[in-house]
């Protein structure tokens, strides 16, 4: 039996839509390529409009290297994804046009990389009508040194993080936000309630690693529910693509209908799955495998 008769008989109910817009890294254990399949493993059609072209340089200790695409190139991609799966004319965010046809209403931002980028998907997201927005807060300024890292950081909190509606920040990226150091799971949480009173957005405040004890600690916070979200490590080194696949799982549950507190729960068990059955490779670091919970 072909898969065009097996369609023909039993039509399938379209998935919800999904975007990320992101940077492409090389060795596909992070940015677009995690997120899409994280995407395709819960369910939901993933896109991906690329921000920018990372590759990790071996002769250089496995640093970044990195390139961003073009502005009109991103606007592009944002208008031809839109026009495409947007919501159409008279439609309600989250339903289902009058072609019967999924509506994309909720979105991911990952890596942008410099304010330029910042400022043209800024304006996507207030041109399309997202319902969900999820910001994985890629910061990339360690201090307070001028140029071009504290100038995208700070395009980024003013510009995006007003716009999120689920932010997934990292240890360091939550210190940034907040502004308060993290050592604990006290500290954790007080800098997610930190966060949410700066954006009004949930937050889920990763602890990973980084935090002292047996196991792997994030904070969920929306306003109303303080929750710990935790597992046992998995060893104690962080792993490529955890944080993005998070973000993208958070994402897809989103799309699907899920409660904030219930997406986060269920990516928190995604990525641990995920880190269990991590990829070894000849970098210095393992990945994340999105196919873990299979």
């Amino acid at each position: 039996m072909t898969f065009a008769s097996t369609a023909a008989q039993s039509p399938a109910v379209a998935p919800a839509v999904v975007l990320t817009i992101a940077g492409s890294e090389a060795t596909g254990g992070a940015g677009a390529q995690a997120d899409l399949k994280t995407f395709q493993e819960l369910g939901v059609f993933g896109i991906a409009n690329l921000t920018c072209i990372v590759s990790f340089d071996p002769k250089d200790s496995w640093n970044h290297r990195f390139v961003p695409v073009d502005q009109q190139v991103i606007a592009d991609q944002l208008e031809a994804t839109t026009a495409a799966y947007g919501t159409a004319p008279g439609d309600a965010a989250g339903s289902p046009s009058e072609t019967g046809r999924p509506v994309l209403d909720t979105v991911k931002i990952g890596m942008l990389g410099s304010p330029a980028t910042i400022g043209t998907v800024a304006n996507a997201l207030q041109a399309g009508g997202f319902r969900n927005v999820v910001l994985d807060p890629v910061l990339i300024c360690k201090g307070q040194e001028p140029g071009h890292a504290l100038d995208t950081d700070q395009a980024l909190k003013a510009q995006i993080l007003p716009l999120a509606t689920f932010v997934t920040p990292n240890h360091f990226e939550a210190e940034s936000l907040s502004g308060l150091v993290i050592t604990d799971v006290e500290s954790l949480k007080a800098a997610a309630i930190r966060i949410h009173e700066l954006s009004g957005a949930a937050v889920l405040a990763k602890g990973g690693v980084r935090l002292a004890g047996p196991d792997a600690v994030d904070v969920y916070y929306d306003g109303e529910t303080l929750e710990v979200l935790s597992a046992p490590k998995v060893g104690e080194v962080a792993v490529s693509g955890a944080g993005c696949s998070l973000a993208a799982a958070v994402t897809a549950e989103l799309a699907k209908g899920a409660m904030p507190l219930e997406a986060a729960r269920t990516a928190k068990d995604f990525v641990t799955a995920g880190i269990q059955n991590r990829v070894a490779s000849g970098a210095p670091f393992d990945a994340l495998w999105q196919g873990g919970p299979r």
